[in-house]
């Protein structure tokens, strides 16, 4: 009887230890989250609830962001959660919206655009800073591949790498060109 008690309260520990780690999982999980330059740039895709704090307790970020357009604010309440966060919490926020449907060698035709992020990377007062679309899979590695290449000096193979491994597959060949192009 004692043997099956031990077994018991084993099997029931460790069904509480597996709960805990998969809750803390799901409850610090940002989707897509990678660090690019510790300390400098992190990316990711929408962050949720308790990611915010995550975010600004352990990687001290100080500015956000945002590459989502427009269309994205109707698809839900994320928006007003990120802003009330971070003028709550005296992060910087910025908007850079971006059309995810015109994802590709396109979607950063705007020049603007990307030398406002430059600008804003450029102030250290900015850093560390979070880029972040929806799914970060989509619009953040291909502003992240161009300031790679303009900012810190990386080639555009080496650019190229990063931008895939934050999609998870790899760029279209016309999203290369579009990251050569811009490396000029």
């Amino acid at each position: 009887m004692k043997e099956r008690r031990f077994s018991l309260t084993g099997l029931i520990i460790t069904m509480l230890i597996i709960a805990a780690i998969v809750l803390f999982g799901r409850h610090f999980h940002i989707e897509n989250f990678h660090i690019i330059k510790p300390g400098v740039l992190y990316v990711s895709g929408q962050p949720r609830g308790m990611d915010y704090p995550r975010l600004l307790y352990r990687y001290h970020i100080s500015a956000i962001v945002n590459v989502r357009s427009s269309d994205d604010y109707r698809k839900g309440n994320w928006y007003h959660e990120e802003v009330a966060w971070v003028r709550n919490n005296g992060v910087k926020y910025f908007e850079l919206p971006m059309d995810k449907n015109d994802a590709g060698p396109n979607s950063f035709s705007d020049e603007d655009s990307r030398e406002n992020f430059f600008t804003i990377m450029a102030d250290r007062a900015n850093l560390p800073l979070l880029l972040h679309g929806d799914n970060g899979r989509t619009r953040v590695p291909l502003l992240t591949a161009v300031w790679l290449v303009k900012s810190e000096g990386f080639s555009v193979k080496k650019a190229v790498e990063i931008a895939e491994k934050i999609r998870g597959q790899p760029l279209s060949e016309n999203e290369i060109k579009f990251i050569r192009r811009s490396a000029n």
